[in-house]
């Protein structure tokens, strides 16, 4: 497998280099320059596979030879040791449950990939590589539990202070070990915007082998691709095109998908669903793109106001406005419609969203109101409800079991390193670090 920059198409880098620097050289963010076409037998049969045969499927596919088949399948069957089901809402309404694995959120399945993908690259490295991460919300916990304890690997967690959940805080901040939290003042775009400094820093990169667990990181996109295959496999329609919504904040889950209808998957239409912080649907609607300060709301992992993976669908389409409309829907909501949709599908359904799932289920109401389609619609349920009991409680009237690995991480004591929202400052802990 062969990739490029986004900023130069010309440019050729194997899907090591690509994984290992994380970010191009030039600034540009990867992508795969080819992409095989999956054959409509693959998605006319009918036998029921697990998550990780289907995932194991794909990726050879997709990698081709540059990782040895024995290698890749240990390397999915590490990560993916739970399924993702579909539940059914309705007869066009289905739930993709994304929040089985280890920290019960979809980030857990382009974490683990990308562990092991990094480790097997890493393996003859004489020096050690430092995981730059900046969360907002579930990618900081996913990206720690999957590289905890990797031998020759260190993981630094950027997050915005007072704006994730104790939940979310807890389950990387109480690892401790090769996994270090540092906790900016400042907004998700801050901590991205340091990310991006930190891997343009000649200085810092001589000294450090730098590389990102974000879905900046191609490593981490191309499994999330997966999880579409296995739901329409799941749903044995053959011939019949499906919808996604997706709750979308730095844009890699739906970019995935995208990636996925690339290669054959039969998608009429995706749904781009965001709280109001609405600079794609609003790019949508008027080809403009004004990237902005993130609002928060209690869909915090999707407070972004300058998602990264917009470049990667700008490219992905040649930067055709009119070709992107065709595939993308955007859906804007506010936090009470986030509250009511919550509530409704409590009532209706007795099922417990979480406000990004709830955000994706709204996202997809509303488009197939819209458009009179009767064709399967599936949203993405990306978060465990647990990890927003408050809020999904207050909104629903229900109660929320919290899972025993939850439970455990929120007994742990928090360690994390404050920060300013200044670069230079965050510079100095990792040479301290170092």
């Amino acid at each position: 497998m062969k990739c490029y920059s986004t900023k130069n198409r010309s440019g050729s880098y194997s899907l090591q280099e690509a994984v290992l620097k994380g970010i191009a050289d030039d600034g540009g963010l990867f992508m795969p320059a080819d992409l095989p076409v999956i054959g409509h037998h693959y998605f006319a049969s009918r036998d029921q596979i697990s998550f990780a045969e289907t995932s194991f499927d794909i990726s050879q596919m997709i990698l081709g030879s540059e990782i040895p088949a024995n290698v890749l399948r240990e390397i999915v069957e590490n990560a993916f040791t739970f399924d993702i089901p579909l539940q059914q809402m309705s007869d066009e309404i289905y739930a993709l449950e994304l929040f089985h694995g280890p920290t019960l959120a979809f980030k857990d399945v382009g974490a683990g990939f990308l562990a092991g993908l990094l480790a097997y690259f890493n393996r003859n490295a004489s020096r050690p590589l430092t995981i730059l991460v900046a969360t907002s919300g579930d990618t900081g916990s996913a990206v720690a539990h999957g590289f905890l304890n990797s031998p020759s690997i260190q993981v630094v967690i950027l997050y915005p202070s007072g704006r994730i959940s104790e939940f979310q805080e807890k389950q990387f901040t109480t690892l401790g070990g090769n996994v270090q939290a540092v906790e900016v003042r400042g907004s998700f775009d801050d901590c991205q915007a340091i990310v991006k400094q930190a891997f343009a820093d000649p200085d810092l990169n001589s000294r450090l082998r730098l590389t990102s667990a974000n879905s900046i990181n191609i490593g981490r996109l191309i499994p999330q691709s997966f999880y579409y295959f296995h739901a329409f496999r799941q749903l044995h329609k053959p011939g019949q095109s499906l919808v996604f919504s997706v709750p979308s904040g730095n844009f890699g889950n739906i970019t995935a998908g995208l990636l996925a209808k690339k290669m054959g998957l039969p998608v009429k239409c995706f749904i781009a669903a965001t709280n109001i912080n609405d600079v794609v649907p609003e790019y949508l609607d008027t080809g403009i793109y004004t990237p902005r300060k993130m609002t928060a709301t209690i869909s915090n992992a999707m407070d972004v106001g300058d998602p990264s993976n917009f470049r990667r669908i700008l490219d992905l389409y040649s930067n055709r406005h009119s070709k992107i409309v065709e595939d993308i829907y955007g859906a804007v909501f506010t936090d009470s419609s986030t509250r009511q949709a919550m509530k409704e599908i409590h009532t209706r359904y007795n099922y417990l969203l979480d406000p990004h799932s709830a955000v994706g289920y709204l996202g997809l109401r509303q488009y197939l109101q819209e458009s009179r389609c009767k064709i399967p619609g599936i949203f993405l349920a990306t978060a465990h409800p647990a990890k927003f009991r408050e809020t999904v409680e207050s909104a629903t009237g229900g109660r929320v079991a919290i899972p025993q690995r939850l439970a455990k991480a929120l007994n742990g004591d928090k360690v994390s390193t404050p920060c300013t929202d200044r670069f230079s400052d965050f510079k100095e802990i990792l040479y301290d670090r170092a």
